[in-house]
């Protein structure tokens, strides 16, 4: 469990680490470049790198957590990788749904994944299932999204890579958008972030806007159009 800077979330929790790249939000993955810095460091859990990893031994970590958190699942990894074992899953579903005092907010790319080990997993109200979608050329991770069965589904348009029009945001509950961050950030147009926000708003979706990114994330800041979004979900676990 590690404090997170995330801005839509409050802790991190990774039962598994490291990942391979499906699409072009990969290219510049965070998690990789994190994963390979502690590794130099000599962190244990990060022997391997970024190759993944599983972790069972942290699985556990919730029953531990006293006070109600929010918690971002497999910041530094993909739960629904497809060399990840279904009853892995499981188990790190098991220790979801036996702590209702806590959010879990898990994101995939791996939407078709998703959609078939869903009917598998129990989907208690405490957790908030996401997919990533950074161009138009994987609208159809929506999709899957929408057939599962989790109370709380979100889309991260992170990091946007393209415009959006004509976007399909029924049974949908949350959106993020936020541009890519780092050394070699492409870069994300306002005018995109401002149709998403549109559609949003016109769909009755909740909308939170995370950071224009850039080499200097900080400094480029979260405001669009003069203020901060930071709309959030209603329904109460």
């Amino acid at each position: 469990m590690s404090i997170s800077k995330i801005e839509w979330t409050e802790i991190t929790w990774n039962p598994t680490t490291g990942c391979t790249k499906v699409s072009s939000g990969c290219e510049n993955c965070y998690a990789e470049r994190m994963a390979n810095r502690l590794q130099v460091m000599g962190v244990d859990k990060y022997a391997n790198g970024f190759k993944l990893t599983l972790h069972p031994d942290i699985i556990h970590q919730p029953y531990k957590w006293k006070n109600p958190r929010t918690v971002f699942v497999n910041s530094m990894s993909d739960l629904f990788h497809e060399d990840i074992p279904l009853e892995f899953i499981k188990d790190v579903f098991k220790s979801m749904n036996n702590n209702p005092r806590h959010t879990f907010q898990i994101l995939t790319k791996r939407a078709r994944r998703l959609n078939e080990l869903s009917p598998h997993l129990k989907w208690s109200r405490n957790i908030w299932m996401g997919v990533t979608v950074e161009h138009k050329d994987y609208l159809s991770r929506i999709d899957h999204l929408r057939n599962i069965q989790a109370l709380v589904k979100f889309i991260s348009f992170e990091p946007l890579l393209s415009d959006l029009s004509n976007l399909d945001l029924s049974n949908i509950d949350w959106v993020i958008v936020g541009g890519e961050s780092g050394p070699r950030a492409r870069p994300m147009e306002e005018n995109w972030v401002i149709n998403i926000k549109n559609q949003c708003k016109h769909q009755a979706v909740p909308f939170f806007f995370k950071q224009w990114g850039g080499k200097n994330k900080k400094k480029a800041g979260r405001y669009l159009e003069g203020k901060v979004w930071n709309e959030m979900p209603t329904y109460v676990t």
